[in-house]
């Protein structure tokens, strides 16, 4: 199946019409106005997909490519305000990365859908893949997948920006450890968790590794960030970082949307 991802200098708009002047502020109204029927209707039938290759809109990206689903992908540049438009608020009210429209949405009408692990979940449930049909594997799924989006995402984030980010805004160290202290622990929890295992549940990569493994991945790929993190002394994490990155539709998921 043909998986198709979008450059912000590509023609292309919503299939529903309430999404309509989002593609005209990005594209411009004389291009926006260019646009085929025959664009339309290939748009109609694909999920729309508005992000940034951030570690949250990379868990999107490796699930719509590790799930075969075709869809557009729409570039969302933060930096730009993008996210603050009105257009884009009418797809996320919190103003946030990522965000779907599924043009076939589970009563069969378009269906717009932010947070990533809803839109994780959602893509599970549509797909059938990725998330077990077992009831317990199941349910530690989405226990892992909870974990990341309460421990890791927020303390990881909040740890980056401050030590990374932040260092000239605030002199205190207080926020840096206080974080890394955090994260650190909740690296311990993973490198437990994977012990015998490939990946963090038995039956095989779920979405509790897509939603996880950018967040550690891009701590791993700042040498700074690592070292703080002692991210070496982990082998479990770093083998299963590897493991994950080198799938290739993961490989190709945490580059849609990304800033050239």
């Amino acid at each position: 199946m043909e998986r198709l991802v979008h450059h912000q200098q590509k023609l292309q708009f919503s299939p529903s019409s309430q999404y309509h002047g989002f593609f005209s502020h990005l594209h411009g109204q004389q291009n926006f106005r260019l646009l085929s029927a025959k664009v339309e209707a290939e748009m109609a039938s694909k999920i729309q997909l508005y992000s940034l290759a951030t570690p949250n809109g990379m868990k999107i990206g490796i699930a719509l490519e590790e799930m075969g689903l075709e869809y557009d992908a729409h570039l969302i540049n933060i930096m730009k305000n993008d996210q603050f438009t009105p257009e884009f608020i009418a797809v996320n009210p919190n103003s946030k990365i990522p965000a779907i429209v599924d043009p076939d949405g589970p009563d069969g009408k378009p269906f717009s859908l932010f947070e990533s692990g809803a839109i994780l979940l959602y893509l599970a449930d549509k797909t059938g893949k990725f998330l077990s049909h077992d009831p317990r594997l199941k349910w530690e799924t989405i226990q892992w997948l909870f974990f990341q989006m309460a421990g890791v995402g927020p303390m990881f984030g909040q740890f980056g920006h401050f030590f990374r980010f932040a260092k000239e805004k605030c002199k205190d160290p207080y926020p840096v450890e206080r974080y890394a202290t955090e994260s650190k622990r909740l690296l311990g929890v993973l490198e437990k968790r994977l012990e015998g295992r490939e990946y963090l549940i038995d039956d095989g990569y779920s979405i509790a590794d897509m939603a996880t493994v950018p967040w550690v991945y891009f701590a791993s790929n700042h040498p700074e960030s690592k070292a703080k993190l002692e991210i070496d002394s982990l082998p479990n994490v770093t083998a299963w970082v590897e493991r994950c990155i080198t799938r290739p539709a993961t490989a190709k998921g945490m580059t849609v949307c990304k800033l050239s």
